[in-house]
């Protein structure tokens, strides 16, 4: 079966970094683009980045540019959101998001930006 299991959050001070993962199994990771997304508390759900199928194409939202990097590794199955510079409206659980055949939801990870 699909499994999508992020890990890497937590608790950091403003201007900090962290490095999410999404670990990948249950069908061929290679072939699909994969998202990460965002839920800020009290918000809806905001798709923050992706990247396809082979890794050349990525896409970030205006607020992350600059700041967020996607990668992929087709030969571990996982997906990497590193976050630089972050800010306290950064503050969300991320969730890390395959449209296969299906639609699948990792279990998602709290990000804290705090002082």
């Amino acid at each position: 079966q699909v499994q999508l299991v992020e890990s890497g959050g937590g608790l950091v001070q403003p201007g900090g970094s962290l490095r999410l993962s999404c670990a990948a199994s249950g069908f061929t990771f290679s072939h699909y683009a994969m998202t990460w997304v965002r839920q800020a508390p009290g918000k809806g759900l905001e798709g923050v980045s992706d990247i396809n199928s082979g890794g050349t194409r990525t896409y970030y939202i205006d607020s992350v540019k600059g700041r967020f990097t996607i990668s992929r590794d087709n030969a571990k199955n996982t997906v990497t959101l590193q976050m630089n510079s972050l800010k306290p409206e950064d503050t969300a659980v991320y969730y890390c998001r395959a449209k296969l055949p299906g639609d699948y939801w990792g279990q998602g990870t709290q990000i804290t930006v705090s002082s």
